[in-house]
């Protein structure tokens, strides 16, 4: 009986390692049913995306990487002047969730009412966490040139970076907080899609001095 007590430890321990390796294949991320996610680069041209079909093709092709490429991918974002589009329009229906499996919204509604797009759930397409206000650097601005129902802007000033073509000193873009968090407890501080404008124009620079790094959600359309 001494000498059987030892093997069963042993297959108790065994037992408990399979469990723990099963648990952690559970728990890791897959890309199979991934609807949404921040992209994890961005263009390296600042808010000079090649346009919206220059941003397409980057949510496509990360997508696509992360092995979620048999979905339509599009970028979350506005354009302004004759034949505006609205960000809200090109995203499809939803229900949208990350690779993780975390719902985002249900539909369109809620992805603009209350959703639970936060700094936790708001991972890239490799499943991480976006550095945000009080991380370094913080890179929680993110492209969306568009307002807090998703439509675009009509006025004059310029919110999307001549329509995701610009990257120098001219001209601005509106992003929002993926971490939902800012200088106060205001709305727009709050927002992920309207926050503020950026300053000093649409450079990569520019982007990371108000906190940014040029990266926007890309959503599955279908």
């Amino acid at each position: 009986m001494k000498r059987q007590a030892p093997l069963t430890m042993l297959s108790a321990l065994a037992m408990v390692a399979l469990c723990g390796a099963a648990q952690a294949q559970t728990a890791a991320p897959s890309a199979a049913n991934m609807t949404f996610f921040v992209t994890s680069v961005g263009s390296g041209k600042g808010a000079d995306l090649g346009g919206l079909e220059g941003a397409d093709r980057h949510c496509q092709s990360l997508a696509s990487a992360a092995g979620a490429g048999a979905k339509q991918w599009r970028a979350y974002l506005s354009t302004q002047g004759a034949g505006a589009v609205n960000a809200r329009d090109r995203i499809g229906r939803g229900p949208w969730q990350n690779v993780k499996g975390e719902v985002i919204a249900k539909d369109v509604e809620e992805l603009h009412g209350t959703n639970n797009l936060t700094k936790q759930t708001a991972l890239t397409e490799k499943g991480e966490v976006i550095k945000g206000r009080g991380d370094t650097p913080n890179m929680h601005d993110i492209l969306t040139g568009s307002q807090a129902d998703g439509r675009a802007f009509t006025g004059a000033e310029d919110m999307t970076c001549s329509n995701w073509t610009q990257s120098g000193s001219e001209g601005g873009v509106m992003v929002g907080h993926h971490d939902r968090m800012g200088l106060n407890e205001e709305p727009p501080a709050k927002s992920w899609n309207m926050s503020h404008r950026s300053r000093g124009g649409c450079s990569q620079d520019a982007l990371k001095g108000t906190g940014g790094a040029g990266l926007f959600y890309c959503f599955a359309a279908n």
